[in-house]
């Protein structure tokens, strides 16, 4: 795996990976994950010791939104990529006292497919995960937990208290404009809780900031 470039986001603990295609007259190759790269390598020390247990594809239609969810026992952080098509990805902080706790921050993820380059975005247990497609879309994403039904939980992404001071004007009037319209959104999500309901609720406590997980 050839990777380009490591990017801090407005939230450190978020990054984004940046790894090599090489093209050609038939098309391109890439190889998008190598476990030595990632546990020993000098680029990624944030991710030595996470193995992946599950791997997962979705299929979004335009104006989908999807999240913003978050597991516990076990944890779960996911590496998330776009194949083809527009994923703007969302990334909400729930690290009880965290400095950004319930700041969220947003990446812009398209892919035409002639790229000499494509991303990962990391998103480490810790956060509330999220995405909206301004195009039909296919994403893959690895998870460093399996699926743990009523270990789980969700912020609504329309929630009045979501603080996007360090997230892109550009990004967030994108996403506000298509999660206040869209009808592509589970009632689930939709009616998620908000920050403050979150924070007051004792399942909270399972995301606290000085937990190095």
């Amino acid at each position: 795996m050839k990777i380009l470039d490591v990017l801090d986001l407005a939230i450190p603990e978020v990054k984004v990976i940046r790894f090599a295609r090489f093209p050609d007259n038939r098309g391109y190759f890439s190889e998008q994950y190598r476990f030595s790269d990632f546990e020993t390598g000098d680029a990624t020390p944030f991710m030595r010791g996470v193995r992946f247990v599950q791997a997962n594809e979705s299929f979004s239609r335009p104006g989908t939104v999807r999240g913003l969810h978050f597991q516990w026992n076990p944890y779960m952080g996911k590496l998330v990529r776009t194949i083809r098509g527009h994923m703007i990805d969302v990334v909400l902080d729930i690290r009880k006292g965290s400095p950004t706790y319930g700041k969220i921050i947003a990446y812009d993820m398209p892919v035409q497919g002639d790229e000499d380059f494509s991303d990962w975005i990391w998103v480490p247990p810790g956060f509330a995960h999220g995405n909206t497609f301004p195009a039909e879309t296919v994403i893959e994403y690895y998870c460093s937990g399996e699926y743990s039904p009523g270990n789980e939980a969700g912020i609504s992404p329309v929630a009045s208290d979501l603080d996007w001071s360090l997230c892109s004007p550009e990004l967030r009037d994108q996403f506000q404009a298509i999660a206040h319209s869209t009808t592509l959104m589970t009632d689930k999500d939709r009616n998620g809780l908000t920050v403050a309901q979150w924070t007051a609720d004792r399942r909270s406590e399972n995301f606290l900031y000085d937990d190095h997980r």
